[in-house]
């Protein structure tokens, strides 16, 4: 699905705005043609600091720079925050960073402008590195309108719903094979104290577009809304997305965790880790370290798709995949440490070094059939495999789409249009409005978005 072509927006990106106020200041310490970024035997990476990227840090040194004598220097930042910074470098092409750590949603838009440096190339000279392991809906998600690939993937991801198999075990529940949002919000009513301190479930409510958003659009797209309708009209005041929304503003706060308004993704593992929560409704990555060896609740986790309404499945795509800043002048080292990181040969490294559940997996079709992975993640593996291969980023609702994307929508206006919606969601978990009211100011920053496509 393409995006129609139409004149420059108002925004480019989620800090787009920011980059072209900074640009004259970075113009005068730009780096892409030969500054202050990286050089010699080294390259900049700039990445997010989820768990199994602060693992691939520490593993980086005695194996990738022994082996090629490569040194990487890492920045590892918050979602948030990385998001910020990784826009501002590449969107200035100022070089500071060869390589960062961009999702499914950015790589093709990133592509568009001219920002990174396509892989085919490299991949047609790495026979060993096997593009066609990778899963094609990975693959497809990181290839541009021009059919060449801007990104590898570090490990990819659907969304399930995690549960306490004990907890459900004692109380005499049964999680349903296939549930809906209204069976888990029943069963969330009846688990939440069945432990002291623990609630029933876990919802991202922190503010940002990846964060609260992420899950939240899946409520809306399988109770039948859309942020747009084929023709590009806003339909955040529809019934169908206001209903989802009270609906998940609703259940986090009944019998969701407390301080739900600041809780994301790293919130939400530690406290299902901690046994805070009985549910959790989240990213397939998550099980890795839910099943890791040291983690209290291992072997007590029961895994499910992730819970529809109107829709056959509602599981998101994402992956967190490497992309390489065409201003950077070490794309060849930078290609060999994207290669390395995405390899099966890294993979095999993580299981014998700290565990096949922390494989970062989700992205290769081979590491479904190795026999230590499939022991060691049995509990997760293959849903995990369903979720992402039934995935539908083109067709995820109940009603044609305009741009692709489950858990967003792939238009460099949603950075900016997400984070701002989700602020009000926040407010509204927060009790500091109603959801009517979030929605009513969502509506009017969404109808902006509109004025710039429809009719294209």
């Amino acid at each position: 699905m393409r995006i129609p072509s139409r004149r420059r927006p108002r925004a480019t990106l989620a800090t787009a705005a920011a980059g072209t106020l900074l640009a004259p200041l970075l113009s005068g310490c730009w780096v892409g043609a030969g500054g202050s970024g990286s050089g010699g035997d080294s390259i900049n990476v700039l990445m997010v600091n989820n768990p199994q990227m602060t693992e691939l840090q520490k593993l980086t040194a005695a194996h990738f720079t022994e082996e090629t004598g490569i040194k990487v220097n890492f920045t590892v930042l918050p979602e948030n925050d990385v998001r910020d910074k990784i826009s501002q470098d590449f969107a200035n092409q100022a070089g500071q960073y060869d390589v960062a750590t961009l999702s499914n949603y950015e790589i093709p838009i990133y592509a568009r402008n001219g920002w990174l440096h396509e892989m085919n190339s490299y991949v047609a000279k790495d026979p060993s590195y096997d593009e066609q392991d990778v899963l094609k809906p990975m693959r497809e998600s990181l290839t541009a309108d021009d059919g060449k690939l801007y990104g590898q993937p570090f490990y990819g991801e659907s969304s399930f719903l995690m549960y306490r198999k004990d907890v459900f075990a004692k109380e005499g529940l049964t999680m349903p094979a296939h549930p809906t949002w209204t069976q888990v919000a029943g069963l969330a009513a009846q688990v939440d104290g069945a432990e002291p301190g623990m609630k029933g479930i876990c919802l991202r409510g922190l503010p940002g577009w990846g964060e609260v958003m992420a899950p939240l659009t899946t409520v809306v797209n399988t109770f039948g809304g859309t942020w747009f309708d084929k023709d590009w009209k806003a339909r955040l005041d529809s019934p169908e997305f206001e209903k989802a929304t009270k609906f998940y503003v609703d259940l986090v706060r009944e019998h969701g965790e407390s301080g739900a308004a600041q809780s994301g993704f790293a919130e939400c593992l530690n406290n299902m880790t901690q046994g805070k929560v009985a549910m959790w409704y989240d990213a397939t990555s998550a099980a890795g370290s839910l099943e890791a060896a040291k983690s209290p609740v291992k072997g007590k986790v029961g895994y499910a798709p992730a819970p529809v309404e109107k829709t056959d499945s509602s599981g998101w795509l994402y992956t967190w995949a490497w992309g390489v800043q065409k201003a950077s002048r070490n794309t060849d080292k930078a290609w060999k440490f994207v290669s390395w990181a995405s390899s099966k040969q890294y993979e095999e490294l993580v299981g014998k070094e700290i565990g096949w559940a922390n494989v970062p997996a989700g992205k290769r079709a081979s590491t479904y059939t190795n026999a230590a992975y499939r022991a060691e993640a049995a509990a997760f593996q293959e849903m995990t495999k369903a979720a992402i291969e039934g995935a539908r980023p083109n067709d995820p609702g109940v009603q044609p789409r305009p741009a692709p994307g489950i858990q967003f929508v792939g238009i460099p206006e949603f950075t900016d249009l997400g984070t701002k919606v989700s602020q009000e969601i926040s407010a509204a978990i927060a009790g500091r409005q109603s959801v009517e009211s979030a929605l009513k100011k969502s509506q009017r920053l969404a109808e902006r978005i509109s004025e710039e496509y429809e009719g294209r």
